[in-house]
């Protein structure tokens, strides 16, 4: 499934990890946890207009063309005003500007209403979610975003790409494989019809991955209410850790076929808003695409169990 390679630099112990499917390389440095960049979380100011606040979010936010908005529960969703995919929608989760913590209901209708605004799309789609700003979320007030394109993510893409390989060269889906693998690894954490586990080469700090049992959004939903409790019971194991911010990203193909796929999400711890502006991504991530990580994925898993 991947190969790993331990190396000393000084007094300190590197891994690099390459996954064979999709390509991917990361660096492990579990020392630089002692840097202690996280600080302790402080909830953002709110401020005196937040445009998903109850009383501002039906006067500024964009209906979809006939004239509407999708309301689930309390979530809210309609049209990004400013996209970057070619259909992008936002679902406003809550009407709360800062919660102490997401329901379930919660998660299922912000999900409910995402699924009903890029169904009948063409193309690939994805929800997402920035919690926070130092995970990337321009507002605070907690939303999810909506993408569909005519082609795949670049890292979706990688797993249809390297999965098809897979399915020929071993006749077998490579997902299948990986579940198999993972379920008797320090790395797995829990689930049965969704397997969650600390990803082998992460992406980004305290990567979790969920491997869902079915390849397209349309048949994403009947597992909603399962895939929210994996969720909110990561998010959990983020907190007692002391970190609140994350990303989320669940990814679909566009199709139902026999090509050796199944949707899957990625989900990664942040560092917490701090008056500095610290980032925990610098060149590695962004131009090298070669991440440094510092805590070990079979940690991740101890972590998870001892909670």
């Amino acid at each position: 499934m991947f190969t790993i390679t331990e190396v000393r630099s000084g007094t300190t112990r590197i891994q690099f990890r390459e996954e064979h499917v999709s390509g991917l390389r990361c660096k492990i440095s579990p020392a630089r946890l002692n840097r202690r960049l996280d600080a302790a979380y402080v909830p953002p100011p709110v401020p005196a207009r937040c445009p998903f606040c109850e009383g501002e979010v039906e006067r500024v936010t964009p209906t979809f063309s006939n004239g509407t908005r999708i309301s689930v529960g309390e979530s809210l969703t309609f049209p990004n005003l400013f996209p970057f995919a070619e259909w992008h929608t936002v679902t406003i989760i809550t009407r709360a500007h800062s919660v102490d913590g997401f329901s379930p209901r919660q998660i299922e209708d912000a999900l409910t209403g995402q699924v009903q605004s890029l169904g009948g799309q063409s193309g690939y789609p994805s929800i997402n979610w920035n919690y926070l700003p130092s995970a990337g979320a321009s507002i605070a007030h907690p939303h999810l975003q909506g993408l569909v394109d005519r082609r795949p993510a670049v890292l979706a893409e990688r797993y249809m790409e390297g999965g098809f390989r897979f399915l020929i060269r071993h006749g077998e889906n490579y997902w299948d494989r990986l579940i198999e693998h993972e379920r008797n690894s320090e790395r797995f954490l829990f689930g049965d019809e969704i397997i969650w586990m600390a990803q082998a080469v992460p992406l980004g700090e305290r990567e979790v991955r969920a491997v869902l049992p079915v390849s397209t959004m349309p048949d994403f939903e009947p597992y909603i209410g399962t895939f929210v409790k994996g969720l909110l019971s990561v998010l959990r194991m983020y907190r007692s850790l002391g970190t609140h911010a994350f990303n989320m990203s669940l990814f679909f193909d566009n199709r139902k076929t026999e090509n050796g796929f199944r949707g899957f999400c990625s989900v990664i711890s942040r560092i917490n808003p701090n008056v500095s502006s610290t980032s925990d991504s610098a060149f590695m991530e962004r131009i090298h695409q070669e991440p440094v990580i510092l805590t070990l994925p079979e940690e991740l898993g101890h972590y998870y169990r001892k909670g």
